[in-house]
């Protein structure tokens, strides 16, 4: 529920850019290749800290260098466009050098940005121009957030042995209890990419 929060928190607080790149006419457009160049280089004229360093290129088939890069949250639902831009400075990640620094939500990587895929990512239904979804890409620079502990709270490990399991006494539980906050701490190094698809195939 925090990260739904938080994620909503942001969408509202950081600046927006539309999608030009695309060739679906709707404004936005879909995602082209220039709307992720533009919004590196939104976050570089932000002076903002890239999460990763880049992967020197190997000797392996089909792979390539990747650059040091921004994080992206995208929708899931955007994965076919992604597919569609392959060859067109889009690698998979399957095609990193190595895919050791590579996270399980990584979908691949585009010029400075590298995406991570969401079901959980903010959609609004209906809003483009032309009618259709548009999708909130949120790409991020490392300074953009922190995770902070509150002092004076302590964690409480909550257990309930099976023997609590009858029909009085309902249920065994086991949890953990503590408190944290997220906050946005620079908001230059965040851009919300606004985006529709390239197509309805494979949508909701």
């Amino acid at each position: 529920m925090e990260d739904l929060i938080l994620r909503d928190y942001i969408v509202s607080a950081a600046s927006d850019i539309n999608a030009g790149g695309g060739s679906n006419g709707d404004n936005p457009t879909n995602l082209g290749v220039s709307d992720f160049s533009l919004v590196a280089t939104t976050l570089d004229t932000n002076n903002a800290y890239k999460f990763m360093s880049g992967i020197e290129g190997m000797d392996r088939f089909g792979t390539g260098p990747i650059r040091s890069a921004y994080f992206m949250l995208a929708s899931t639902e955007l994965q076919s466009d992604f597919d569609a831009l392959v060859g067109q400075g889009v690698l998979n990640n399957w095609n990193y050098p190595t895919n050791a620094s590579a996270l399980p939500s990584e979908w691949g990587s585009v010029y400075n940005i590298r995406i991570l895929t969401s079901s959980e990512a903010p959609v609004a239904r209906g809003v483009s121009a032309n009618g259709q979804d548009v999708y909130y890409n949120t790409v991020l620079g490392k300074q953009a957030l922190t995770h902070i502990n509150q002092d004076g709270f302590s964690m409480n490990l909550l257990y309930r042995g099976p023997e609590f399991s009858g029909m009085l006494q309902q249920n065994c539980t086991l949890a953990v209890k503590f408190a944290q906050a997220q906050a946005i701490t620079q908001d230059t190094a965040i851009r919300n990419l606004l985006c529709t698809r390239l197509s309805a195939i494979g949508g909701p």
